[in-house]
């Protein structure tokens, strides 16, 4: 077989596990605050997140098309195949890695991270486009701090609409609007992070000179939807607790507030065709509605590794890419 075209099937193979893997390592970013309310239970909740995020992933294209042209130009990067596989090996190994230890990692930044590293480690410093590469980097970065204040703010409305209210009966209420927010949650996760995959395998097809543009084919599309809605469909229950609970206590109110912040946030991000990490979008949330509540009520030293984690991903994950390039380059 054709190395180029060996190349391009294994890049379709690991992106979709890639996809898959995300769906379960993020499965706790839509549904965390309403299993930890007992708004859902897990399995109920895992199936729907399921559902909308596949939904989510077949609905747009644009963040699709951002990653497969806005860091590096598939069209001039040589060894473009093996880049994208060296990414994807390290991205994937990143998410494991974090995934066992129950850490709120980013997909997101380790994808990215992957791809710049895999492609200087191959070309140099100059194959990456600048301009793109750094509107990517400061949606990652901004993000979570709008996250942060959009959590922050709502908290603080839902507390002035709340005051007079009787909080259990309110609680208990709310906690049936829960189920909506959470859908709302699945489907834009659906919307921002099954397109990474769908941008990845655009790549692959462009450096395999399998197509000439930088459309989403259909089956693109529909390939990565179903990885990322199997992939949700296992459930991430060592995340799922860390989100849904180390961070803060969270009540009903509590969770409908992050869920609407963190869903405004990355859907709007997914209208200007920017990736971002829905893993540290919902995490900030949530501090920020912890904040509004009692600052003292969130739980700073589980925040502050996830911040750790949130810094150290990009350097980590493009020097395993790096790494892991050198090594299949002396393969193929």
């Amino acid at each position: 077989m054709d190395t180029i075209l060996l190349l391009t099937i294994l890049v379709v193979v690991f992106a979709l596990a890639f996809d898959f893997i995300n769906g379960f390592h993020d499965t706790a970013n839509a549904i965390a605050t309403s299993v930890s309310t007992r708004a859902l239970k897990p399995r109920t909740a895992i199936m729907m997140a399921a559902v909308m995020n596949f939904v989510g992933a077949l609905a747009f294209t644009g963040v699709a098309k951002t990653i497969s042209k806005d860091i590096v130009d598939p069209f001039v990067l040589e060894n473009g195949s093996l880049v994208i596989l060296a990414a994807l090996i390290s991205a994937i190994a990143w998410n494991l890695i974090t995934w066992y230890f129950g850490i709120p990692s980013s997909s997101s930044h380790a994808l990215i991270g992957s791809i710049a590293g895999a492609a200087i480690s191959a070309a140099g410093f100059g194959i990456l486009n600048y301009s793109g590469f750094l509107k990517i980097l400061q949606a990652l970065l901004i993000s979570p701090f709008i996250a942060l204040a959009g959590g922050f703010l709502v908290m603080s409305i839902f507390k002035v609409t709340l005051k007079n209210k009787n909080l259990f009966k309110a609680n208990k209420r709310i906690r049936y609007m829960q189920i909506g927010t959470a859908a709302l949650q699945s489907f834009t996760h659906g919307t921002n992070d099954a397109q990474k995959a769908m941008g990845i395998i655009t790549m692959a097809l462009i450096a395999a000179e399998l197509q000439t543009s930088d459309d989403i084919q259909l089956w693109v599309r529909i390939a990565a939807a179903t990885a990322m809605g199997i992939g949700t469909s296992i459930g991430g229950y060592k995340i799922i607790k860390t989100v849904g609970g180390k961070i803060m206590k969270i009540r009903p109110v509590n969770g409908i507030a992050a869920d609407l912040s963190s869903a405004m946030i990355i859907f709007g991000a997914t209208l200007i065709h920017l990736p971002v990490s829905t893993t540290h979008v919902i995490s900030s949330a949530i501090m920020g509605v912890g904040s509004a509540q009692r600052v003292k009520g969130v739980n700073w030293g589980v925040a502050r590794t996830i911040v750790t984690t949130w810094i150290i991903t990009l350097p980590i994950s493009a020097t395993i890419a790096a790494i892991v390039y050198q090594i299949l380059n002396l393969f193929f």
